[in-house]
């Protein structure tokens, strides 16, 4: 297989990359890349998940994008390898609450690829927030720092900068951005996003604007959205439902043991409480209509 024990990725063009917030990602606490790391699974498997190991983070992961980077595997191979990868502890899909550009919130599904196969525990720790960090990396080697290290700018200080992309009436200097700059972080803090927060401010511009810098500092002011609501500490925290990996149905990780749930497992589901055995359920509907029959002779 090419890509066994590569460590060179395979090209990602744009249309194999998933969409943004989607597609791989790595689980926390891996190993570097070594020779044999997928020695312990069968040929097919042990090919795809160095196929995948060698995706950069955000690319498409989906069968039908593996077989196309696969000179030797079509796409049912590749669902099927990517199902025992699961059961192997290589793979894992949550769905998870992130936030959306309008400020809310959406769910999205996200795959975790493991170069080292964790049991069910590990991904259970994982599921929770509080998954050991086991076989991470040590640190890198020193390098000598850059000579001269350009400042890095806020989220606030970008989207300022990038108005004169929505509007060119809006080129605002460096100085102009960083004398704004508190103002449009507070629109982060409460929430807002960057596309909310350039549509405020390049709404129903006039004809010509003589001082963007004057202009945006009022807009910036009088449009601040309002303060949000503290949320609980149950939903502060990063929330994931796990997904069985061949149907898609969410649970909690105990009940989707090797990435799968129990009818895709093939295990018959335990009876439920109370319920009568089937003989008597027979018996009891033969009295019935024993009963009934009775009842119609004594009638005629």
């Amino acid at each position: 297989m090419a890509y066994e024990d590569s460590n060179v990725a395979p090209r990602a063009s744009a249309s194999l990359m998933a969409r943004p917030g989607y597609g791989k990602r790595l689980a926390p606490g891996q190993t570097p890349r070594r020779k044999g790391d997928f020695a312990h699974l069968p040929s097919r498997e042990a090919a795809i998940a160095a196929l995948i190991d060698a995706l950069p983070e955000g690319a498409a992961m989906d069968a039908k994008t593996l077989a196309k980077l696969s000179p030797d595997y079509g796409q049912a191979a590749c669902r099927t390898a990517l199902n025992r990868l699961h059961t192997a502890g290589h793979l894992r899909r949550f769905r998870e609450r992130a936030a959306a550009e309008d400020g809310g919130m959406r769910w999205v599904t996200h795959t975790y690829f493991s170069r080292t196969a964790r049991d069910d525990a590990w991904w259970g720790r994982f599921w929770a927030g509080d998954a050991v960090e086991e076989g991470a990396p040590g640190p890198p080697p020193a390098v000598p720092a850059p000579p001269v290290a350009r400042p890095e700018r806020s989220r606030a200080y970008a989207a300022l900068a990038g108005l004169t992309r929505a509007d060119d009436r809006l080129a605002l200097s460096a100085a102009d951005c960083a004398a704004l700059e508190p103002l449009a972080a507070e629109w982060f803090e409460r929430g807002a996003g960057e596309a909310q927060l350039v549509r405020a401010l390049t709404a129903g511009l006039p004809p010509s604007v003589h001082s963007p810098a004057a202009l945006m500092r009022i807009r910036l002011v009088e449009k601040l959205p309002p303060e949000r609501e503290p949320e609980p500490e149950a939903r502060r925290a990063p929330l994931r439902i796990m997904e069985c990996a061949l149907c898609g149905v969410p649970g909690r990780p105990e009940a989707l043991p090797g990435g799968m749930c129990r009818d895709c497992r093939g295990e018959p589901r335990p009876p439920e409480p109370h319920a009568l055995p089937p003989a008597e359920v027979r018996a009891r509907v033969a009295g019935l209509r024993a009963a009934a029959r009775t009842d119609r002779r004594a009638r005629a």
